[in-house]
């Protein structure tokens, strides 16, 4: 697989509670630089980020992230906050709460929200499989196709566990034509980047990648 297919499906991340400006600023300019799908960063900095990148580069943000258990209001409120500060993209975490009580309709009810409130931006939704069982995340599978929402996505990052190839497969195995897969958390290297793209994953959350590239450059 080409370099600048596997760069082309990077959401390049930098969520740490520490990124400064000045770090945000370097992921951008690595974003621009080698043609990742977007920069995904904390709200805080979207709209400074979107000034920055002027249209050279899609910003992604997250809401109800890491836990997921914010009040639906909260999250469509950051939804329509970040997307009118300039986000092109909103990753979501659910309620997983919600998962093990197995309030299906309010998760379905939320995600159709947060997708309203993100003013036909891209939703992506964070299921943090691993506190889900694989029956829980063949019911999300399910959900998240009925909900409009236009990826499904595996991991925070910050849950103790990311995007395992048994995932991407089982994603790939029951979600409707209309969703794609965003694989995020673990992805080390170009190995691991190119066997989740030949899984079925169309997005990959992560920062290795770009490191790995601007590595070999020497």
């Amino acid at each position: 697989m080409e370099l600048k297919d596997i760069l082309s499906k990077c959401d390049h991340t930098l969520l740490a509670q520490t990124a400064t400006w000045e770090e945000i600023r370097a992921i951008c300019d690595d974003g621009m630089k080698y043609g990742c799908a977007s920069v995904c960063i904390p709200a805080s900095y979207v709209k400074q980020a979107a000034e920055y990148a002027a249209g050279r580069l899609p910003i992604c943000t997250v809401i109800g992230f890491p836990n997921g258990y914010d009040t639906t209001a909260a999250k469509c409120f950051m939804a329509t906050d970040a997307v009118e500060n300039g986000a092109e993209e909103v990753d979501m975490v659910i309620n997983i709460g919600w998962v093990k009580d197995r309030k299906w309709e309010e998760l379905l009810a939320e995600i159709k929200a947060v997708k309203a409130a993100c003013k036909g931006k891209l939703l992506k939704v964070i299921i943090e499989t691993c506190f889900l069982t694989d029956e829980e995340k063949v019911k999300m599978c399910e959900i998240v196709t009925a909900s409009g929402a236009d990826y499904i996505k595996t991991s925070t990052g910050f849950g103790g566990g990311g995007a395992t190839r048994e995932d991407v497969a089982l994603f790939a195995k029951h979600i409707g034509p209309n969703v794609k897969i965003k694989a995020a958390g673990g992805i080390a290297n170009l190995q691991d980047a190119e066997d989740f793209i030949n899984l079925g994953a169309s997005r990959l959350g992560t920062s290795r990648i770009v490191k790995a590239v601007k590595a070999m450059e020497g």
